[in-house]
């Protein structure tokens, strides 16, 4: 599925959206250049997944620990691992065949720790269509 997003909020409602629809056990990689828009795509997911607090990029710490109405969300940054071993080291496992939600930016580079059940998603700019248009793929399965 291709979705076209023209402005921040499109993306942010379109995450928004797919958070709502979430369910305990889903895992989301998220992927795209740097500047995409995937911060603001995981911010409208975690209001989706009903989490109240602020969502940053986690991206010197891998994973943030959110509560959702009723489940965990779980929301890393892989930019910066170095080695396999760090995603170990932080209990990937529990995070990825838990009961909560995960969503995984630049998931790509961990593709060998990805359970084959998951949701991809690229997002990918199109300046010919304007500066803040963005193309949104979801690819659903491996």
């Amino acid at each position: 599925m291709v979705i076209e997003s023209f402005e921040a909020k499109d993306t942010f409602q379109i995450a928004y959206q797919m958070g709502q629809e979430a369910k305990p056990g889903e895992v989301y990689c998220l992927s795209g250049d740097l500047g995409v828009g995937k911060t603001v795509f995981s911010q409208g997911f975690a209001k989706g997944l009903g989490v109240l607090e602020a969502v940053n990029s986690p991206t010197f710490t891998i994973v943030q620990q959110y509560e959702g109405s009723g489940m965990p969300f779980y929301h890393f940054d892989v930019y910066r691992i170095a080695d396999i071993e760090e995603m170990e080291e932080i209990g990937y496992e529990d995070c990825f065949f838990g009961a909560g939600v995960c969503l995984i930016e630049w998931a790509d580079l961990i593709e060998e720790l990805l359970p084959v059940q998951r949701t991809k998603v690229i997002i990918k700019k199109d300046l010919s269509k304007g500066f803040d248009y963005r193309e949104i793929t979801v690819i659903e399965g491996k």
